[in-house]
């Protein structure tokens, strides 16, 4: 009887023995995304009212630190060579990837709650309250996860690469989630009357779009999403 996951075999996997500089080049916007996502409060005044002052400066050291940590090969996706494990080992994993993967998860995660507060608010209170919520909210909620990632308690993060074959199924399938949601609903945000109406459009909107990438990514329909069985050497990205 089939899964109703999709696998794939390490065996099957083709084994590289160094990365190509584009796609090197390619991950690098990645983590400049990700680390500039940082400061939560000064984040949302950018998506609010463009750039200016202090965020110019963030996005210039952004650029200047991961350049640097990429041409070292210190950024996941960025190094000159894959890193090669079996799935089963149990082998370190480099502190540059728990570091990386930690913020990573902290971003998705916290901009993803808080947005869905917002939607919520605005429909019960019928005001937008944005501002105040990533104000208030933005290090109550990040700090536990970044804490959670220093203790090597999320998936990619943790101390050994042992069961990478599955926890990388998590962390995609949560980012292609928001990555799909959060555009579209601003995008409605901007398209769409302010009204309670159109709020609770975007609320399911919202909703609907993470639970199919979710579902969707457990399937394995979505890419890096499908699970990975331990088998020959396989190449980590």
């Amino acid at each position: 009887m089939s899964s109703p996951v999709k696998i794939e075999y390490d065996t099957e996997r083709k084994i590289r023995t160094r990365n190509k500089t584009y796609y090197r080049v390619n991950h690098w916007p990645i983590w400049i995304f990700v680390f500039f996502l940082i400061p939560g409060p000064m984040t949302f005044h950018l998506f609010a009212e463009g750039f200016g002052g202090i965020m110019t400066w963030w996005l210039a050291a952004v650029l200047l630190g991961t350049a640097m940590a990429g041409l070292r090969g210190k950024l996941p996706g960025c190094e000159p060579a894959p890193y090669i494990i079996r799935f089963t080992e149990d082998r370190p994993n480099p502190l540059y990837r728990r570091v990386c993967y930690t913020f990573a998860w902290g971003a998705a995660i916290s901009y993803g709650l808080l947005n869905l507060t917002g939607l919520v608010v605005a429909i019960v209170t019928g005001k937008w309250m944005m501002k105040q919520i990533y104000y208030y909210g933005y290090f109550p909620v990040v700090i536990p996860v970044w804490i959670l990632g220093a203790l090597g308690k999320l998936p990619r993060v943790k101390a050994s690469t042992e069961g990478e074959g599955t926890e990388r199924r998590y962390f995609y399938g949560t980012v292609w989630a928001m990555c799909i949601a959060q555009p579209a609903v601003w995008f409605l945000y901007l398209l769409l009357p302010r009204n309670r109406t159109t709020d609770v459009i975007e609320l399911v909107v919202f909703v609907g779009l993470l639970g199919l990438a979710g579902y969707l990514s457990y399937r394995g329909h979505l890419p890096r999403t499908r699970k990975i069985l331990p088998g020959e050497l396989a190449a980590l990205d």
